[in-house]
């Protein structure tokens, strides 16, 4: 499946995990895909992913409609739920609480797992691994966390979670100085009174062609959290373009406002572009 932003999954009602974990973590018994029968060594292809959640209560993830009910000597109990353009189905139920027709909203309890839980997901009819749903799902949740937030400490860090940039020690500092200039410095961008130096514009072009011709861009399907469904073999990559990104806004703060990191010492203070 070929991922685009498209994708992102639109829930007026936000969006939920479909069960709450309990004392422990839940563990994935079968993945999606080819897999071997341990019995008889036999390759089979398995068209969802299988929990070890026996007897949870399982939840509606967004805004949807019950779309289809069964009972089959394959998946056993089953439920279908359509999620604007994605369809969910939970299988091997025993019990099912919300009916065809029904329509749902995020963290709506609509049915009980048994002994486990089989997990199948298909956008647009096409199938595909479920552990790439609950991944934008999960992003989505999280980035509607931070959206109720005021910017601060919590933010910052999440925005350099995975990632080591050469600011790291003043990371403190320079939360402070975003809560302060990141407005006028956004300002300022948009209207033209300050403009990217050109050294810093065409070393972000290149990151960014290179990204591209390596095929960085939804590696995996987009969320609200991560638009561009960036995976983990981007991190290098996108390490580099957060420290020039930083350098730029505290290149900015020396240029326009004559404010320096305290750790900077009088040389760096001197330098014409202000930078490091």
């Amino acid at each position: 499946m070929k991922y685009s932003q498209e994708m992102i999954l639109k829930s007026p009602s936000g969006y939920c995990m479909p069960f709450e974990e309990r004392d422990k973590e839940v563990d994935m018994t079968l993945g999606y895909g080819k897999q071997v029968n341990p019995k008889t060594g036999a390759e089979f292809f398995h068209h969802g992913v299988d929990f070890n959640a026996p007897h949870y209560l399982l939840s509606a993830v967004a805004s949807g409609i019950v779309s289809g009910l069964g009972n089959d000597h394959e998946r056993g109990l089953y439920q279908v739920i359509r999620y604007g353009d994605y369809e969910v189905k939970y299988a091997h139920l025993s019990n099912i609480l919300a009916v065809y027709g029904d329509e749902v909203r995020a963290g709506d309890t609509v049915a009980v797992s048994d002994d486990i839980l089989h997990m199948e997901t298909k956008y647009k009819g096409e199938e595909f691994d479920p552990i790439e749903f609950l991944t934008m799902i999960y992003g989505n949740i999280k980035s509607l966390e931070r959206q109720k937030q005021p910017f601060g400490k919590e933010d910052f860090g999440a925005a350099r979670e995975g990632f080591r940039t050469k600011y790291d020690k003043d990371a403190d500092e320079i939360e402070e100085l975003m809560l302060r200039f990141f407005p006028a410095y956004l300002k300022d961008l948009g209207s033209g009174a300050y403009r990217l130096p050109q050294r810093t514009e065409q070393s972000l072009r290149n990151m960014l062609m290179m990204a591209s011709a390596r095929n960085y861009f939804f590696e995996m399907i987009p969320s609200m959290e991560n638009p561009m469904g960036l995976g983990r073999r981007s991190i290098p990559m996108a390490a580099k373009v957060q420290n020039l990104l930083l350098e730029d806004f505290l290149g900015y703060l020396a240029l326009v406002h004559g404010t320096y990191l305290s750790t900077w010492d009088e040389g760096l203070k001197k330098k014409p572009t202000g930078r490091p």
